[in-house]
C-alpha cells in the first residue's frame, strides 16, 4: 500500500514552473511579470528578452521551464500557449549589518522573492 497520489496543482490543460528564491524585491519582479501576463508564451519570452529590468532574467528562466514542462509532462502545444497566471510573493530576507559612526550599526535587509508561473492551452478560435 502506498500513498495515494497527490492531486494537480493546476488544470488538466495547464502547466507550472515556480522559482521560490530570487533574488530581489517582489515589488520589482512583480513589475517585470505584469509585463508578460495574459500574453502568448512566445511573445512573452521575446518581451523578457529584450526587457531592461535586471529581474527579466530570471522571469524568462522560469517561464522557459514553465513551457519546457507543458511540452514534455503534459504533451501540451507550445504555439497555443498562453502566460494565464504570472504570481509574485515574498520569500526569505537575509538580514546584515552596517557598522555606522560612534558604535552604532544599522540593519541591511536583502530580500528575495518568490514567482509562480502557469501556461494555459488556448484553442483557436
Amino acid at each position: 500500500m502506498s500513498k495515494a497520489k497527490s492531486p494537480r496543482k493546476v488544470g488538466e490543460k495547464e502547466a507550472l514552473a515556480v522559482a521560490t528564491q530570487i533574488r530581489g524585491s517582489a515589488q520589482k519582479l512583480n513589475l517585470v511579470a505584469g509585463l508578460i501576463r495574459n500574453r502568448k508564451a512566445g511573445d512573452a519570452l521575446n518581451i523578457l528578452a529584450f526587457s531592461k529590468k535586471a529581474m527579466a532574467v530570471d522571469a524568462r528562466k522560469v517561464l522557459a521551464s514553465a513551457i519546457a514542462n507543458a511540452e514534455n509532462n503534459h504533451n501540451l502545444d507550445v504555439d497555443a500557449l498562453v502566460v494565464s497566471e504570472a504570481s509574485v510573493g515574498k520569500s526569505i530576507t537575509m538580514k546584515r549589518f552596517a557598522t555606522r559612526g560612534r558604535g552604532k550599526s544599522t540593519r541591511i535587509l536583502k530580500p528575495f522573492s518568490r514567482l509562480r508561473i502557469v501556461v494555459r492551452e488556448q484553442e483557436e478560435a
